[in-house]
């Protein structure tokens, strides 16, 4: 790169050499000739530089033309499914506030596949920016109709041209956007020729300097050429893209709120124990709770609770990171179930560390949890080596066939069903597992039953319930 300021070069927002992985050669691009997505890639890359954001951006580009951003910016980049940057985007941002989100979309990708998730992250004012490349048309998967392809056109999928009885209307995106109450700035502009592109410049890096301000939501419509799509020459399809885009998708601004506009979202909630039990109204029920984890210590669980609806599967999940918040500790739980959800299948997720979690996902558990033969057939050979298994014996005749985890055989349905209380067998299965492990002393769980079960009969019953499986593991 020339250090002589009268000499052109890259944006320092750019790699140095454009390598592709797999490929030895350096490439100039992968883009097709006469294609937008270079331009407004550059654009992007010098507001970037120009702002002195590098070391923060987060570029996050989806499945289409633009699906090997990371080849071209020195930045942040991820890579998403089709349609779901807005849902990454607005991820890294709650993660990481202080970083600069740029979603990077295409028509196919954003105002079809990706419609639900560009509109609610629009209409909630998540402070991002947003880039869409509207060319009419799918330009990577073969020139199929597009949400914006104009009336009348040709493509793999219309060979007749699109009619509005059949297909419908163009999606007009920026239009759409500036009808939510939250966006900040929306604007459409053109790549068509140099005088709209000197405009499109300074749209870009406003859009960019917006959330660098923490203006909110900032979306930029950029229409685009795609000749290898519309089978035109580079010059061709730009007098089109003015003659015929120009026209159905007017250039202009449609929203500028960002002289008295502020993000939506600022930072993160407050992580601290009694600020997340007062928000859970959970505080007045702690105040003679006394933590016994010593968080230096503490080592991640990874659990997975399985079994059929009816079980108490997900409340069980629930009640562990209750009592994981009472002891100061990070900790997840998501549920998932079948269609039915009593009698169908059933299972959560539940981390619980002395750390922030990055996902709520339990995919390799060290605990498993199995309440019926099903899953513990399904979730066995994704436990960890060295992990814990605890079947529920009661119902489950299958042994555990692994050699590398160890494995508990307890019969949690039948002591619940003896000391009066059958639905509370994975509130058993909660017990087994704290008197396995000793993670967090089981005598704790008892208190969060107490104070969860307003019946006091029903309290004590599953107090009862809790300490005869705690005999149970010590006696083996």
């Amino acid at each position: 790169m020339s250090t002589n300021p009268n000499i052109l070069s890259k944006s320092k927002a750019f790699y140095d050499e454009f390598t592709r992985k797999g490929v030895e050669d350096v490439i100039t691009t992968h883009y097709c000739p006469g294609c937008g997505h270079g331009i407004l890639h550059k654009m992007i890359a010098e507001a970037v530089a120009d702002l002195g954001i590098q070391d923060k951006t987060i570029l996050i580009s989806p499945v289409g033309c633009s699906v090997f951003a990371y080849y071209y910016f020195d930045t942040g980049n991820v890579q998403v499914a089709h349609g779901r940057a807005p849902a990454a985007a607005t991820g890294v941002k709650r993660a990481r506030p202080g970083s600069i989100v740029i979603s990077y979309q295409g028509d196919g990708d954003l105002a079809a596949i990706g419609t639900a998730e560009i509109v609610h992250a629009a209409n909630r004012g998540e402070s991002m920016t947003v880039f869409f490349v509207n060319n009419a048309i799918y330009g990577m998967t073969g020139g199929q109709m597009a949400p914006t392809t104009t009336i009348g056109q040709k493509t793999a999928t219309t060979p007749y041209g699109r009619k509005a009885e059949n297909e419908g209307y163009p999606i007009k995106m920026s239009e759409l956007i500036s009808t939510l109450n939250a966006p900040v700035f929306v604007e459409r502009v053109s790549l068509a020729d140099v005088p709209n592109r000197n405009k499109t410049r300074n749209v870009v890096k406003k859009a960019i300097q917006n959330q660098v301000e923490g203006k909110g939501f900032s979306f930029v419509e950029v229409l685009s050429a795609c000749p290898s799509g519309l089978k035109k020459t580079p010059v061709e399809t730009n007098e089109w893209v003015k003659s015929t885009l120009h026209t159905i998708f007017p250039i202009g601004n449609y929203r500028d709120n960002t002289a008295n506009a502020q993000a939506m979202f600022k930072k993160d909630p407050s992580s601290n124990r009694d600020d997340v039990l007062k928000a859970l109204n959970l505080l007045d029920r702690s105040t003679d709770y006394k933590t016994s984890v010593d968080k230096t210590k503490f080592t991640d669980q990874n659990v997975r609770l399985a079994g059929f609806g009816g079980q108490g599967i997900l409340s069980a999940g629930s009640t562990l990171s209750v009592l994981a918040m009472y002891e100061g500790l990070e900790t997840t739980w998501i549920p998932s179930y079948g269609p039915e959800m009593r009698g169908g299948t059933s299972n959560c997720h539940v981390r619980v560390s002395n750390k922030r979690i990055g996902s709520p996902l339990v995919e390799t558990p060290n605990v498993l949890i199995t309440m019926n033969g099903p899953s513990l057939e399904k979730f066995e050979s994704i436990v960890e080596k060295n992990g814990i298994i605890i079947v529920n014996s009661s119902i489950i005749d299958k042994k555990v066939t692994r050699k590398d985890v160890k494995t508990y055989y307890v019969p949690l349905t039948q002591i619940s069903t003896d000391m009066g209380v059958p639905a509370a067998q994975s509130v058993a299965g909660l017990a087994a597992y704290l008197a396995i492990t000793k993670v967090i002393p089981v005598e704790k769980l008892e208190y969060i039953v107490h104070k969860s079960l307003k019946r006091k009969e029903l309290a004590e019953k599953n107090i009862a319930i809790i300490r005869k499986v705690a005999e149970y593991i010590n006696s083996l």
